[in-house]
């Protein structure tokens, strides 16, 4: 995204908003970037013992690319730091279009129409901190070995292709298509039997899992655990465990403690206000 710049004169900007903490007093956020590149300050607005961290922003809409959406995040991670629990507010979320009061807007709007659900969002991720696992195949081509070796149909239809394999493609083509489907059902068969396996190690210790969609094919499992802050080390232990048992076979990527976006996404919608 380009570098904005500030418009000259202009003292009632929108504000960009990227989460809600307990605070009771204004306060200013140093050490990061706001959205938007401009250099402008992260800080509170606060209504009661609820505060809205924002920065200005032009009246407009963000698109969705890899550094504004890391941006996004990184303020709630350095808002984290100081040891705030986070509600994060879904990203792109921008002060209504054309307001004139975008701060009275936050504390009318948000902060006091929807105070006793904020509160109890509060309450159920205050103390939790969200971890994130994903688990991947080390050697995919060892996994599909194993999944012919093991499947009677597939090693049928497989080795009947061998014979007709100087003929022309469309000679064997649905005998290949046959093959892949039954190669991919195996495959996803696999895929949920071991993300099961790895799941039950987790089921102790996480308050809450949430498994995410599988983006290649060589992973296994994309989960994020909601876990109670004097868990952790336990989490830590558990996936410490999984990658002495299985380092062989698959690669783990853990990652957190993260702000606790699969568990909580405050959406706002300033007209319905």
């Amino acid at each position: 995204m380009a570098r904005l710049t500030r418009p000259k004169g202009q003292s009632n900007e929108a504000k960009y908003l990227y989460c809600i903490i307990k605070c009771s007093r204004k306060r200013s956020f140093n050490g990061v970037q706001a959205v938007g590149g401009r250099g402008d300050k992260v800080h509170t607005v606060v209504s009661a013992d609820l505060g809205a961290v924002v920065s200005d922003s032009p009246d407009m809409k963000y698109d969705s690319t890899r550094a504004n959406m890391m941006g996004h995040q990184k303020v709630i991670e350095r808002v984290m730091e100081e040891g705030f629990t986070v509600l994060p507010i879904r990203f792109g979320t921008v002060t209504r279009k054309g307001t004139t009061a975008p701060v009275e807007d936050i504390r009318h709007k948000l902060l006091e129409s929807r105070a006793q659900e904020l509160e109890d969002l509060y309450e159920d991720m205050d103390g939790r901190a969200e971890l994130g696992l994903k688990a991947l195949w080390r050697d995919e081509k060892a996994i599909f070995e194993e999944i012919v070796t093991g499947n009677r149909e597939i090693r049928r239809v497989r080795d009947s292709l061998m014979p007709r394999m100087d003929r022309p493609p469309e000679a064997t083509h649905f005998d290949r298509l046959r093959v892949g489907e039954l190669v991919k059902t195996a495959m996803d068969r696999k895929r949920q039997k071991e993300a099961k396996k790895l799941l039950f190690r987790f089921r102790p210790i996480a308050g809450r899992i949430r498994e995410n969609k599988i983006v290649m094919d060589r992973m296994v499992l994309n989960a994020a655990f909601l876990v109670d802050k004097e868990l952790e080390r336990d989490c830590d232990e558990a996936v410490r465990k999984l990658d002495e048992e299985l380092g062989e076979r698959m690669v783990l990527k853990y990652t957190g403690p993260t702000p606790p976006f699969n568990f909580c996404e405050i959406v706002v919608t300033w007209d319905e206000e």
